[in-house]
């Protein structure tokens, strides 16, 4: 087996309509993707999967959806328009922009530090680059018919400030009680300097966030149940292999200045072992910047001590793209099948875009036509995402459905109109078993509930 490449998830992406280059036509935008038609399955899939594990399954996760963009003040309160930045050098003939600490080769915004390191360095393009500054990644936009500073704002950079601000409302609408957490998924941007990898690094991004309000004593046995709830998720709900993952412990020169812990689960992409999910300790930081800067009374009053407090935070983000790419770098694989070459997604059958796959033999032979959309329409209904395939061979067929991760693939045959069983071809061991029609659904469920 060929150790996956970047070059192949782009290829198969494109090729099977899991994730198109934005406005393609016109020649694409840097760091704007779409997702076709089985991208968004994959990524519906991977939200409900996360919602229904940080919302549902707990009773004291509350769901929010924030707007994209808030009040400029929200930015200044949480430090995003002092402080979200990043080091950036320019070429001086061309005039291209690069992140000077990845042109340094460092884990560092210090610009003295970059200034050393790139003190005889060369852009990509050879020539001789400016020195390090800072550089703002918010997007600006207006608010109103009038292009200036009172009506500046900005798309917001991050989830978690509809969440602090609706701290509040969450409360005392819900009657919730310390430890309660605060869930969102929803679109972010940063105007990254160059955005690379595909759809690791990106200016659009959807992120799934959780902010939990403990006290502070609760602080250290909070922050393991969000590092472990992490961990648990990517390995038992969406299926990726447990030697893919590492834990990453920031130390005091990566953590923000505010932030009392922080953890990130790198996950091995194909363009190295990158961050993937992280758990950070925020303590106080922003319910603290949001009531002085709003002037509202954030304070949570314990009902039985009567002590009153600013609420510490536990955070646990991640963001659908990099979990999208995670998953399909960890299911894609090349291997020889009697002498061909197989491509397949091993996705777990939960996330996967196609549940099912059913065929006809013979697509001109109308009685098994006929029994095969019976089959196909009774189990549309159970399982919704079922696919009819009738295109080609049957062997075409099942390398296509392997190359887009359908685990089961059921075909009518001549046998079927005898004795009303079906083949059944399983994506992962290649196996071809016998059922009957009314025992599909019982194998079915539980082959899927993997």
């Amino acid at each position: 087996m060929k150790t996956v490449q970047m070059e192949d998830i782009v290829s198969l992406s494109k090729r099977r309509g899991f994730v198109f280059q934005s406005s393609e036509i016109y020649g694409g935008l840097a760091g704007f993707y779409d997702y076709g038609p089985l991208g968004i399955e994959l990524v519906n899939n991977l939200k409900t999967l996360w919602w229904n594990a940080m919302v549902r399954d707990h009773d004291n996760i509350f769901g929010v959806d924030g707007s994209i963009i808030q009040n400029p003040l929200l930015w200044e309160a949480s430090g995003h328009v002092a402080g979200f930045t990043d080091p950036m050098v320019e070429d001086t003939i061309t005039h291209k922009r690069y992140r000077a600490d990845h042109l340094a080769g460092v884990d560092t915004a210090d610009l003295k530090e970059l200034a050393a390191i790139l003190k005889d360095k060369k852009s990509p393009e050879g020539n001789p680059i400016s020195e390090p500054r800072y550089f703002n990644m918010m997007m600006q936009t207006w608010v109103g018919p009038v292009q200036d500073d009172a009506a500046k704002t900005y798309l917001r950079p991050e989830t978690a400030g509809a969440i602090f601000t609706n701290f509040l409302n969450v409360k005392d609408t819900m009657r919730a009680k310390l430890p309660f957490g605060i869930a969102q998924i929803g679109k972010a941007f940063r105007n990254e300097i160059s955005p690379r990898d595909f759809i690791f690094r990106v200016r659009e991004l959807e992120q799934m966030e959780m902010q939990y309000f403990i006290s502070k004593d609760m602080q250290e046995s909070a922050y393991d149940q969000w590092r472990q709830f992490a961990w648990h998720f990517l390995i038992d709900k969406i299926g990726l292999k447990e030697s893919s993952l590492s834990w990453h412990e920031h130390d005091a020169n990566e953590r923000a200045h505010y932030a009392a812990a922080a953890h990130d689960i790198y996950f091995k992409f194909p363009h190295g072992t990158k961050e993937l999910w992280g758990t950070h300790n925020r303590t106080d930081y922003d319910l603290s910047n949001h009531a002085r800067v709003s002037g509202k009374d954030l304070s949570y009053v314990d009902e039985q001590t009567g002590e009153r407090f600013i609420p510490y935070v536990i955070e646990s983000s991640v963001g659908v793209g990099r979990m999208l790419l995670a998953v399909m770098s960890d299911a894609f694989v090349k291997e020889s099948v009697n002498g061909e070459e197989r491509t397949v997604l091993k996705l777990k059958p939960a996330i996967a875009p196609y549940k099912l796959a059913v065929s006809p033999l013979l697509k001109n032979k109308p009685e098994l036509v006929r029994m095969a959309r019976e089959i196909y329409n009774d189990l549309k209904q159970d399982y919704g995402m079922v696919i009819w395939d009738d295109n080609g061979n049957i062997g075409k067929r099942y390398r296509r459905q392997d190359e887009i991760g359908t685990p089961f693939c059921i075909t009518i045959d001549f046998e079927s109109l005898d004795n009303r069983s079906v083949t059944i071809r399983f994506r992962d061991d290649l196996k071809q078993e016998r059922y009957a029609v009314d025992k599909l659904k019982q194998l079915l469920n539980k082959e899927l509930s993997r």
